[in-house]
């Protein structure tokens, strides 16, 4: 089979998945989409695998078709926030529906697949801005700590009275 004919099914079967998950049914009514993925997430153990899975699919097959470093970074950005949302019951599920981080995934292998376009600004801003976020989530806390065990130490001590 030709190289072209198989990235053509293969990104077929990744679409078929990535609107199964994503945006299969829609609110009646409205224009909200969702897909299995916050329905399966109300299952303990499986619905926080789904997704997980699924992009580490897309980032495979991105390695595999030489997709920009930092395009990948992005995509493991976008899956991360995806997880990190899941972490919350009942919120988490309904992130899913607005955060479609398997959709803008695939739309990003498929824009930068070979050959594809070279990576963006946005591409660059988006990894850097969200790099500077996680590093703030990780060394806020120590830096509370710090302060409040500085704050303690120079705190003066209680006079007893006699």
């Amino acid at each position: 089979m030709p190289a072209v004919s198989r990235n053509a099914a293969t990104f077929d079967l990744l679409r078929r998945w990535a609107r199964l998950l994503d945006d299969v049914f829609r609110i009646p009514g409205t224009n909200i989409r969702f897909g299995l993925d916050p329905l399966v997430g109300l299952i303990p153990g499986l619905g926080d695998i789904t997704s997980p899975l699924f992009a580490l699919v897309l980032l495979s097959q991105g390695f595999w078709m030489r997709v920009p470093k930092v395009v990948l970074a992005r995509m493991v950005l976008h899956a991360g926030v995806d997880a990190l949302l899941g972490l919350f019951p009942v919120v988490g599920n309904i992130a899913d529906v607005f955060w479609r981080a398997n959709r803008w995934n695939l739309a990003l292998l498929e824009r930068h697949a070979s050959p594809g376009r070279l990576p963006t600004r946005s591409d660059y801003v988006f990894v850097w801005c969200a790099s500077a976020v996680l590093l703030l989530l990780i060394f806020l806390p120590l830096l509370l700590v710090i302060g409040l065990v500085v704050w303690l130490w120079n705190k003066p001590a209680p006079v007893l009275g006699v």
